[in-house]
Order: C-alpha cells, then sequence, then structure tokens
C-alpha cells in the first residue's frame, strides 16, 4: 500500500536471528529465485554482518531514503521481502504456539521462488515443498511497455500475499487432514484462515497503521468523531482490506475486500454461492473482522471522553495495534483446540474462546471472546460446545461428557514419555477408547504429540501436551446404510465407489498427564458424515474421481494452485468444494492428493 503521498509504506520487522547462506537462506526457508517463464536464475544478494548482526543493504540510511523504483526493480529485495515475511509469520505462529512448528511434508526448509512464473497466481505446494509467487502485467498498463519499476506487478512484494500463503503451509503442517474433501467449511476455513493472519499481521504494523489513520505524513492527532466504530470501519480497517482485497483479487478473487463489505447476516451459510472456498471464507474473515473494530473501539472511547476535539494519534494507533496482535496470537493458538478431521466454523469458535481462557482466564478487561461470539453469532455461527461452565462456547471437560461409566484410566500411562512419543500415546488411546468412545475394529493411528509451553500476558507459564489420533473407516457404497450411514443417490454415489470415513480427536493433557479436553469428531457422529458425503456427492466428487484401486498420486498442479487460479480467473466450476476436483472435466479428476488408502494414509502422515 501507498501513503498519503504515493509513497510505499514500509516497515522494518524484526525475524528470528541466523547466519545466512546466499539466498537468503536460513534453517527454516530457502530462497531459490529461478524464473521459469524467462529461464532465468537470479543472483542472490550476499549479506555481510556487523558485530553478529545481519546488515540490511536496503535500510534507509539517516540522509537517504531508497527510493522505491529501486526496491520494485531489484531481484535481490524482493528474495529478501519473501524470506523476512515468511519468516516473521513462522516467528508468530511458534510465539503463539509456544514451539516450533513443523512444515507438512517433513523437511526442515520450505523453498520460496519469488518470480516463479509469469502468471497472476500465487500458491503454496506441498509436493514441491515450496512457495510459488508470479508477477503479471497491470491490465490497466495493457498496450505499453512494461518495466520492473511500472507496470509489473509482483505479488512476492505484498506482505498479505506473502503472509497468506505461508498461513496455507503453516496450517497443513499443523492439521495435514484440512485438505481432505469434507464440509463446505473445511475447505474455506483454509482461505478464510490465511486472510485474517494476513490481514491481522499488517495491521498490528504501527507504521501502516499510522499511515492509514493519518491525513498526512506530518499529522500528530485524530479527530475524535472519526473514531466509532462505524468511522473506523470505514476509515482504516476498511481501507485497509479494500486496498489488500484489490490486490489479492490479481491472484485469489475479491475474497478480503469483500468481506469487509459483508452485512452481518445468517443467511450467507445457506446461500448456494456461499459454497465456493474463497466466498464461504469471508464469512469467517468478516466475524474476525468486525469482532476486531468494536474491540478497539471500546479500547479508545475511554480516550476521547476524557478529551475535547482531537486524540493522540500514537495512542489509538497503539490500541489498535495491541487489538489485533492479541487477537492475531488468539487466531494461531485455537488451531491447538480444533478437531484433526472435518473442521466446521462452530468448531473453530469454541476452539477460539478456550484457547484464549486457558492463557487469560480474566477477559473482563478487553472483552475479546464476548465480541468474538457476538460477532459470530452475527453471521449464523455458534459454537459447538454446549458444555460452557461459567462461559459459553468453551469446550467441555472429559468429565462432562458422555461416557460409559468408570472414566479415564491412567494407571498404566507414564506421563514424561506422553509428552513427545506417540506410541505412549497411542497405549492411553487404546486402553480407554470406551471412555473415549472410539470406533472398534477401524484403523486407528496417533499422528502426533506436541508439547507446548505457553506465557500468558500476567507471565505466568502454562505447560500442555497437544496430540491428534485419527480413525479411519473403509467402506463400499453399498454398505453405508447397515453402517447406519445415509447414502447419496446412487446417481451422484454409484455402488462401485469405495468411501473413506475419517474420525478423530484432539488431546489436551495437563503438565501432570491428565486430560483437559477431548476434542472431536467420531466415526460415530452419523450426522455429520452423512451431511459430509452428500455434501461431497452434490458437488460431483464422487463422479469426477476414479475408483480407489485405479488413484494414482500425480505430481501435477497442486490444490491451492488450482483453486487460486480458478478464482482469479472467475472460471464457473460444477464443483463447489475447494479439495473436491479441479475442475469440471473428468479427465482431470486423477490430478489429486487426496489420500485414498491406508497405505497413502501413513505416507501422508509422515
Amino acid at each position: 500500500m501507498r501513503d498519503k503521498q504515493g509513497c510505499i509504506v514500509r516497515a522494518q520487522v524484526d525475524v528470528p536471528a541466523e547466519t545466512l547462506q546466499q539466498g537468503p537462506w536460513g534453517y527454516r526457508v530457502q530462497v531459490v529465485d529461478y524464473d521459469a517463464a524467462a529461464d532465468t536464475l537470479w543472483q542472490p544478494a550476499i549479506y555481510s554482518m556487523n558485530n553478529g548482526v545481519v546488515v540490511d543493504p536496503f535500510a534507509n540510511g539517516k540522509k537517504r531514503r531508497v527510493p522505491d523504483r529501486q526496491l520494485l526493480s531489484n531481484p535481490q529485495f524482493h528474495q529478501q521481502n519473501v524470506y523476512a515475511i515468511v519468516m516473521r509469520i513462522l516467528a508468530r505462529f511458534e510465539h503463539a504456539l509456544g514451539r516450533r512448528v513443523s512444515w507438512s511434508f517433513g523437511g526442515h526448509q520450505l523453498k520460496i521462488a519469488p518470480h516463479a512464473t509469469c502468471d497472476a497466481n500465487a500458491f503454496y505446494s506441498k509436493d514441491d515443498e515450496a512457495l510459488f509467487f508470479g508477477y503479471f502485467v497491470d491490465p490497466s498498463f495493457r498496450g505499453r511497455r512494461p518495466t520492473a519499476a511500472k507496470g509489473l506487478v509482483f505479488t512476492c512484494l505484498s506482505h498479505d500475499i506473502v503472509a497468506h500463503e505461508t498461513t496455507h503451509a503453516l496450517v497443513d503442517g499443523l492439521r495435514r487432514r484440512y485438505t481432505d474433501p469434507s464440509s463446505p467449511d473445511q475447505a474455506a476455513f483454509h482461505e478464510g484462515i490465511s486472510d485474517v493472519v494476513a490481514l491481522l499481521s499488517v495491521f498490528a504494523l504501527p507504521e501502516v497503521m499510522k499511515a492509514v489513520l493519518a491525513k498526512s505524513s506530518l499529522a500528530k492527532t485524530i479527530s475524535a468523531k472519526d473514531l466509532g466504530p462505524e468511522k473506523l470501519r470505514q476509515s482504516a480497517l476498511f481501507k485497509l482490506a479494500k486496498e489488500m482485497g484489490t490486490a489479492l483479487s490479481k491472484t485469489r478473487g475479491a475474497a478480503l475486500r469483500n468481506s469487509v463489505e459483508l452485512d452481518a447476516s445468517p443467511k450467507y451459510l445457506n446461500d448456494p454461492e456461499f459454497l465456493e472456498p474463497h466466498r464461504r471464507g469471508e464469512i469467517l474473515v468478516a466475524a474476525m473482522l468486525n469482532a476486531l473494530i468494536h474491540i478497539w473501539s471500546e479500547r479508545i472511547e475511554g480516550l476521547w471522553r476524557s478529551t475535547a476535539g482531537d486524540m493522540d494519534l500514537a495512542r489509538v494507533v497503539q490500541e489498535g495495534q495491541h487489538a489485533a496482535d492479541t487477537l492475531l496470537t488468539m487466531t494461531i493458538r485455537a488451531l491447538d483446540y480444533c478437531p484433526p478431521v472435518h473442521l466446521e466454523f462452530g468448531d473453530y469458535l469454541s476452539a477460539l474462546v478456550t484457547a484464549d481462557r486457558e492463557i487469560r482466564p480474566d477477559d473482563s478487561v478487553f472483552k475479546f471472546r464476548k465480541h468474538l461470539l457476538r460477532s459470530f453469532s452475527a453471521y449464523g455461527i455458534k459454537p459447538t460446545s454446549s458444555y460452557g461452565d461459567s462461559e459459553p462456547g468453551i469446550w467441555g471437560s472429559p468429565e462432562q461428557e458422555a461416557r460409559p461409566a468408570g472414566g479415564l484410566s491412567y494407571e498404566r500411562s507414564h506421563f514424561e514419555p506422553m509428552q513427545r512419543d506417540a506410541d505412549e500415546v497411542f497405549r492411553f488411546v487404546w486402553e480407554n477408547r470406551q471412555a473415549l468412545d472410539l470406533t472398534e475394529g477401524v484403523y486407528t493411528r496417533v499422528q502426533s504429540v506436541r508439547p507446548c509451553t505457553r506465557v500468558g500476558e500476567d507471565g505466568f507459564v502454562l505447560h500442555e501436551t497437544v496430540a491428534e489420533y485419527v480413525q479411519v473407516l473403509r467402506l463400499m457404497a453399498t454398505e453405508l446404510e447397515a453402517e447406519g450411514y445415509s447414502r447419496p443417490d446412487k446417481s451422484l454415489l454409484p455402488d462401485d465407489r469405495e468411501v473413506f470415513l475419517y474420525g478423530g480427536g484432539t488431546l489436551i493433557f495437563d503438565e501432570w498427564g491428565r486430560l483437559k479436553y477431548h476434542i472431536h469428531n467420531h466415526l460415530s457422529s452419523k450426522q455429520r458424515h452423512s451431511e459430509r458425503l452428500k455434501h461431497l456427492a452434490e458437488s460431483g466428487y464422487f463422479l469426477l474421481r476414479r475408483p480407489a484401486q485405479e488413484t494414482v498420486r500425480s505430481g501435477g498442479q497442486g490444490q491451492f494452485a488450482r483453486m487460486h487460479l480458478n478464482r482469479s480467473l472467475n472460471r464457473a466450476r460444477k464443483v463447489t468444494d475447494g479439495w473436491a476436483g479441479p475442475s469440471q472435466s473428468p479427465a482431470h479428476a486423477h490430478d489429486t492428493t487426496t489420500v485414498e488408502t491406508l497405505e497413502d494414509l501413513d505416507h501422508a502422515d509422515d
């Protein structure tokens, strides 16, 4: 974005300290600047050190500002920009979750290609272990000769686009089954949460906040009459999101721009238009942004009541920055409190309020949880949990859930290895399979064990262990009804099709090895699985895809690339689930990375 004088708004951000190789190439990120369209490998920057600190060759000097033209046209700056933003988002995830966060593909380093294609697209590819960023001619510049400094749009220079794609990669590492064919909410969640992180991570930068709010670069105050909820929505958050959405529209459609314009209403959830992942993701984004607006407005309300006329701009920016940063931490931390399969928006709302209460029990000052519940409700989203004791929406404790008499057994569990060992957690799950209401006789696996150390605002430390398990039931279409599931019409789900049903749960253990929360979508939830099958069948999923025994893995274009490109080109598609298939054409039905066999399941979870 640009400030009132038309200059690019810049911010210097902190990233984890490390010694870089040329690229930049660090311990988690490797920038490989190969332009396939031009068959060019751009020379990487060589960084020098000063007292153990990397020297930024593009930083402004005391007497000289690096010209915008130089930043726009310099490939080495593009390389540095993507490295810094990816590392910043990674650091925010690790700060919020209290542990290292791994990529989903098993390797340590994510590759980044800042000039990958001459294409209006940017995407994350698990198969390639990489983020790819395209560049293209600005539509308004057509008919003239574009240059790197003028006329070409580089997606790698957009903070929000880079943050969005990085979030895809991180969420995929934390919840690997969120790219499975499922409900409309699950495909939309990947897009919605990536937009939320992109916006909040930019909004938390004071330089950006000031550029959005101030009437000029020299302004020190702001009029109190411009700071009510509606004024803030129009003058600040709305403007920032709209400008970001305009840039994003070249790669992912106008999702972010549309989100802030989405009036509160429960009707969207049942509107066929909002089955497309980007459109449905706008509902999640709108709910989060409106909660932020009201939180920020309440925080500055006390300031303008005590003053007449103008307010200190720095204080207003500080309150907005703090609100956005806190909400960003909540947004990320909630991922640990989500079920590992078949996520719906109500599940995520319960995860948001539960995760926040664990680290910030007293919400009476900022009222984040109250505003989130109210904002989500305005869009028809209710928390899944109905157990809430002192607060609504909180996940219930294991003791509150219905289970056979006798409760959980810890007699043969060993606390120390349960903090890191999947086999030890599996023993706990196996010995408590009846108490945990697991389905007997199906494939069951603990797919992750993650110890966490979180620090609250009061300085106290919360130790938890987060473990995920999955169950897989493999049936022929003709066996569904006998197992208690509703079968879609035979014309949509043929008799010769194999159907994979996934269940699972997230186990949150406290620092003494006792189970605090069991957050699950079990195979025994017949209604939810029947609704999923109905949605996939009506989307054409079972007709577009081959039977499981004929399915092969493809090295073709990934799910995120296809979905982003389809959105940017406004392609009308029969398939409405982002993970259900790439297009209307059955010829492309094999181009997928969806797990279809138990052998593939083991491979995907490694």
